[in-house]
């Protein structure tokens, strides 16, 4: 292992893998430290297999426990082998959909004491001490609470862990804050080839979803490639989440999506490192080239 270290903070079973999969498989390939953090157990998901459809929160209430195997399948596939749920495993349940009765449910993670949920993500930074922080925006990537409040958490995680008065253990600065993004050119090439595809999957109507960034917003380009079958086999091991026909996937609304290899990024906090040497990138394929920085660990010393 090189002395690079990642942490990267997700919500859910399976937001790892649809996020930044192909991220995870390059670096851990390449013998950076990657150390997954996962808030809940995902108990509130739908399930796509029928005959796992007893799993769900409103029958058995079983499927984060089986969500707990399928995110270990899913980080072998990436070559993960560090992995935490924040808190332990079940400290914090899935609080369902934005406006459903489950976000009021007692232990959810969106009404988690904010210093408390962040204590636990400090003592995993000052543990792990990653120079690269990732997770998502302000609006959790798409709205969701458990992601808003997976921002929230790692946000003042980052603060907090540099605060010697904080907390027990060696304080820890972490050097570079990225948040997760889509490109909103990469979503309109995707749903274009999704509709001529052939695929059982229906195109995506790009302009009325709750996610993606301008193409100038993307500062971090991160080219994995060379990782997309390791990414289309985690994404297979997460079966009661994702269904795969490769190389397009859906959720349980059947609405298809491409599995992407070329992955976005936001820095947030931290100094840009140098644009990559070779020429000018579009983003996505489309719109106006912007030349951007291609290592998530560029610049630091």
């Amino acid at each position: 292992m090189n002395d690079r270290r990642l942490l990267l903070v997700h919500a859910h079973p399976d937001d790892e893998t649809i996020g930044t999969g192909a991220t995870m498989a390059k670096y851990a390939a390449e013998g950076a430290g990657v150390t997954l953090v996962t808030c809940t157990l995902g108990d509130e998901g739908e399930v796509i297999p029928p005959e796992l459809a007893h799993l769900t929160s409103d029958r058995d209430d079983t499927l984060g426990a089986h969500r707990v195997g399928e995110l270990a399948a899913a980080c072998a596939a990436l070559g993960v082998t560090d992995h935490r749920f924040l808190g332990g495993q079940g400290r914090w349940r899935d609080s369902g959909m934005m406006g459903v009765a489950s976000n009021d449910r007692p232990g959810v993670f969106w009404r988690a004491d904010l210093d408390e949920a962040a204590g636990e993500l400090v003592r995993i930074i000052r543990e792990v001490r990653p120079q690269v922080l990732v997770t998502y925006d302000e609006n959790g990537f798409y709205g969701h609470p458990d992601h808003i409040q997976a921002h929230r958490v790692a946000t003042r995680a980052f603060e907090l862990a540099a605060d010697p008065a904080f907390g027990e253990g060696e304080p820890w600065r972490i050097a570079k804050f990225y948040v997760t993004a889509v490109a909103r050119s990469t979503m309109r090439r995707g749903a274009q080839a999704v509709a001529g595809s052939g695929t059982r999957f229906s195109p995506e109507q790009v302009d009325d979803l709750p996610y993606g960034c301008a193409d100038e917003d993307v500062t971090t380009e991160i080219d994995a490639r060379a990782h997309l079958d390791a990414k289309i086999a985690a994404m297979r091991a997460h079966a009661t989440q994702i269904s795969v026909e490769a190389p397009w996937y859906a959720l349980s609304n059947d609405v298809g999506q491409e599995v992407l290899a070329v992955e976005h990024y936001i820095l947030r906090s931290g100094v840009l490192g140098p644009p990559a040497p070779s020429a000018p990138v579009e983003v996505g394929g489309l719109g106006e080239p912007y030349k951007l920085e291609d290592d998530l660990f560029a610049g630091i010393d």
